[in-house]
């Protein structure tokens, strides 16, 4: 008889044959054994299944969706078949250290929350380097909304959590399930911490891979930036009003600039003006999202990182 697994691990996928099976590899060498993995293949996928057949383990556990119903019903889907108390999310992009969930189950373990949602640090991997992620760590008195959104720099990074660093109760995760295309990891953890008994515990160690600007699609690498508009607008009565502001000033028009859609510069404006709390660097951000191009920007990032690092060394 197989033990009881202690963490499920779920990898939503759609033809990803290569990618979903480095990220299976990631997880199934974990320190911690006892786990299962569910891959949740998110409607007909031939490639997939000939990919995964070539894993023999039986820990593996694969579903597959009779059609694409999006990653909000994979991740939905394999939360209902776990069968472990503490489930842990993984993109099928990205891959994990080997002592990730030991170390996080240890965090737990230790935590005064009754649902608890461990995170970490992440390795930001990109073609020209790679960033330790997030740059500040969240803190018991600071918003959740306010950390994630609020920015004081131009750069990318600065308050994260990310879907593959979390682990979390099947239990919370039933009594909020995921519902969105975009913006989905945003929403959930909004949702989430306002249920009593929920908290963020953070591992200091950077025990996930998170792969950026390669070339594919991603749902977040759309730059529509109506949708976000309205997303924040939605959730106006889950975040404070400086990171009402600062959602619209920095995220919003980021990918309304990326367009180039100059009409959207002063409603986007009046709206973080007339319906939240914004600070003067805020407003400095919201130049430099319009006036400096994203390449400028992560040259800029990549720069001072360098720098940061030989002063460090």
């Amino acid at each position: 008889m197989p033990l009881e697994p202690l963490v499920s691990v779920v990898i939503p996928t759609h033809f990803r044959p290569v990618l979903v099976k480095r990220a299976v590899q990631s997880a199934l060498g974990q320190t911690l054994n006892k786990i299962e993995v569910i891959v949740v293949i998110d409607g007909p996928d031939e490639a997939t299944q000939i990919a995964l057949a070539q894993i023999n383990d039986c820990r593996l556990k694969i579903i597959e969706l009779p059609t694409n119903q999006g990653c909000c019903a994979a991740r939905n889907a394999g939360v209902a078949a776990a069968e472990a108390k503490w489930v842990a999310y993984l993109d099928d992009d990205d891959e994990w250290m080997p002592q990730k969930l030991q170390l996080q189950l240890e965090a737990i373990s230790h935590s005064s929350y009754a649902l608890p949602i461990a995170t970490c640090y992440l390795i930001a991997r990109t073609p020209t380097g790679e960033s330790i992620w997030p740059r500040r760590i969240p803190t018991q008195s600071e918003p959740l909304s306010e950390y994630l959104f609020v920015r004081n720099t131009l750069f990318q990074g600065e308050g994260l959590i990310q879907t593959s660093t979390i682990v979390t109760s099947k239990e919370l995760l039933q009594k909020v399930p995921h519902r969105l295309k975009k913006h989905d990891d945003w929403d959930w953890l909004l949702r989430a911490t306002t249920l009593e008994g929920v908290g963020i515990e953070f591992v200091p160690e950077p025990l996930s891979i998170w792969y950026l600007g390669e070339d594919r699609n991603t749902v977040s690498s759309v730059a529509d930036w109506q949708y976000s508009f309205n997303w924040i607008q939605a959730q106006k009565d889950l975040v404070t009003p400086r990171a009402y502001s600062s959602f619209i000033l920095a995220e919003v028009s980021a990918r309304a600039a990326k367009v180039h859609d100059w009409k959207a510069f002063w409603p986007l404006l009046w709206e973080a003006l007339r319906q939240g709390s914004p600070q003067p660097n805020d407003l400095y951000l919201y130049l430099g999202m319009w006036l400096i191009p994203p390449d400028a920007r992560r040259f800029l990032r990549n720069l001072l990182t360098r720098k940061h690092r030989t002063i460090q060394t």
